[in-house]
């Protein structure tokens, strides 16, 4: 399948790229995880498969990923909340699932939050890989080392080799506060519409503890937990891939 050149709308400022299909409704919302972007395995997978199906597909680069603008230390978890409900909400249309990977989990249910807090009820479920909601707060900020608590002082951000690209993870000291803004996971969360949640059991980056701890926090929701083994963080094999559709479409179906 041809890959369409990107749109751009712009955020506060930046450019951010976005690539969209036609199609019925509910249509499906691509978020992908930091330092992802909307060319990865999973998003096209996706592609595929909503063109295959004539479901709408809506995904875009956070800034400072991918093709959109901006420097990506700049970014935050409200900065990349922003740009997509800015997405979202002009060029998504009608009821929507949400699949979020990794920290796109998080965005995703930020997402459910601020929509409902507005009154648009938008949100017709969402299917969330390996989620890291409040990965700064959880996962980040309890494994600081002396070192990187000194860079983050005196520098205002420490890097880490990344297992995925040749370039470090770096991490801001205004991601890391900007998250304590942001966390989901401090109590029960009402997402209003049913989830899946698909967790590999060999995953290095997020345990799987952290998927059952959500899990655990949506008990007013219909939730789907599905732990799969040898699944790692990018959960790109090719039976992973036949998981995500096969819950995509099972929640397309769930939502008529």
């Amino acid at each position: 399948m041809s890959i369409a050149e990107p749109e751009f709308i712009d955020v506060d400022g930046n450019a951010i790229a976005l690539r969209r299909q036609p199609g019925a409704a509910p249509g499906i919302v691509w978020l992908g995880g930091y330092k992802s972007d909307m060319l990865g395995t999973k998003a096209d997978r996706l592609a595929a498969w909503t063109a295959d199906k004539g479901r709408a597909y809506l995904r875009h680069d956070y800034s400072g990923h991918g093709e959109s603008g901006g420097d990506f230390a700049d970014g935050t978890i409200s900065r990349w909340l922003a740009e997509s409900l800015a997405v979202f909400r002009q060029f998504a249309g009608g009821r929507q699932i949400l699949v979020g990977s990794s920290m796109g989990a998080w965005i995703a249910l930020r997402m459910a939050q601020e929509l409902r807090r507005a009154g648009e009820d938008r949100v017709a479920g969402l299917v969330l890989l390996a989620p890291a909601p409040d990965f700064t707060a959880e996962l980040v900020e309890p494994q600081l080392t002396d070192a990187q608590r000194s860079e983050l002082a005196e520098k205002g951000y420490f890097e880490e080799p990344s297992d995925y690209s040749d370039a470090p993870y770096i991490y801001t000291r205004a991601l890391i506060e900007d998250g304590r803004a942001n966390l989901v996971m401090t109590g029960p969360i009402d997402t209003h519409c049913p989830v899946h949640i698909l967790q590999g059991l060999a995953d290095p980056d997020v345990p799987p503890a952290h998927a059952m701890k959500l899990a655990s926090l949506l008990p007013a929701d219909d939730v789907t937990l599905s732990l799969i083994p040898q699944g790692d963080h990018r959960l790109s094999r090719p039976q992973d891939l036949e998981m995500l559709a096969q819950a995509v479409e099972e929640m397309v179906e769930r939502a008529g």
